[in-house]
């Protein structure tokens, strides 16, 4: 029966992650030509090629990607267990894997995950934090228990998901006291030729938000698009331009970015989803999280889609 070198695997791994044999050697204490000897084995082992050589740089191949996934789950796994023979409490406490959508507000998704910090049984909380197709890769091949974003399931992944409603907030515009001081007026024509901060394509409060300024017949001035939410509200504490905000953080928001709320946007609202693989919800965390969301303008009673795939 054939079997995995495990020494190889992670000689492989080591080259991926330093992008270069020269740097593993450096990191692994060993002569390039022995690892490179090493690669060589491996590939003719498997019998594929692990990487392809564009100008002085190794770049991994599509089968050398699909084995580097394999490589970070198995060594995570095997730091895990590490961690859970030195902690005795670690091996008390399963990891709860959560995948964070860039777009959902930092601010947000604390307020959603932290009742998973004080659950009777401990979890071990995991964060991972992206782009939403990827993490929801991630969730469908049981590497993460929950993504939360701000979007149900998109119908265009083939993933067998459910989205749950965690929480709806509405809108609001928000901006520093010296730019205000600058677009001074009635919300919401100071908006009107105004510096503006406007999520990313991914974003699904984007299309709403201009189709409003289409309806105000407001024309802000675009200064910057972005998929990040954090790094948004950073640009918008800076000046950069206005920006949005649920109004359910406006609190925090204002104290980490010494910004003011301008006005809040009638009939405009941000959606947070927990996206799933179990339709009817038994993981201890995931239930904390749905059984902790708060109406009031910040998060809505759960309320279940289900989304078949």
């Amino acid at each position: 029966m054939a079997t995995l070198n495990y020494k190889h695997l992670r000689y492989f791994w080591m080259v991926a992650k330093a992008g270069s044999i020269a740097r593993a050697s450096e990191q692994l204490h060993l002569t390039p030509q022995s690892i490179s000897g090493q690669i060589t084995a491996f590939e003719e082992r498997l019998g594929v090629a692990l990487f392809q050589r564009t100008g002085r740089r190794l770049v991994v191949t599509e089968a050398g990607q699909r084995i580097l996934r394999y490589a970070e789950e198995i060594f995570a796994l095997g730091d895990e267990l590490l961690d859970v023979l030195h902690d005795a409490h670690a091996a008390q406490a399963p990891p709860f894997r959560v995948g964070i959508a860039d777009s959902v507000p930092k601010q947000m998704a604390y307020r959603l995950v932290a009742p998973t910090l004080t659950l009777e049984a401990p979890v071990r909380l995991v964060c991972r934090e992206g782009r939403l197709a990827p993490l929801l890769a991630e969730l469908s091949v049981h590497h993460l228990d929950m993504v939360i974003a701000d979007r149900p399931m998109p119908a265009r992944y083939n993933v067998r998901a459910y989205s749950h409603l965690l929480g709806e907030s509405r809108l609001t515009v928000m901006a520093t006291p010296a730019l205000l001081a600058r677009f001074a007026g009635d919300f919401p024509r100071c908006l009107d030729e105004a510096p503006f901060l406007l999520p990313g394509e991914d974003v699904a409060v984007r299309v709403p938000l201009m189709q409003w300024f289409e309806a105000e017949r407001l024309r802000p001035q675009i200064v910057g698009e972005f998929d990040d939410s954090a790094l948004l509200k950073a640009f918008g504490g800076a000046g950069a331009g206005f920006f949005c905000a649920p109004s359910a953080v406006v609190p925090d928001v204002q104290a980490q970015y010494g910004v003011a709320a301008v006005g809040e946007i009638p009939g405009l609202t941000e959606q947070t989803y927990g996206i799933t693989t179990e339709r009817k919800l038994t993981h201890p965390a995931i239930v904390a999280i749905s059984a902790a969301t708060q109406p009031a303008g910040a998060v809505a009673p759960a309320r279940k889609k289900r989304r078949g795939g």
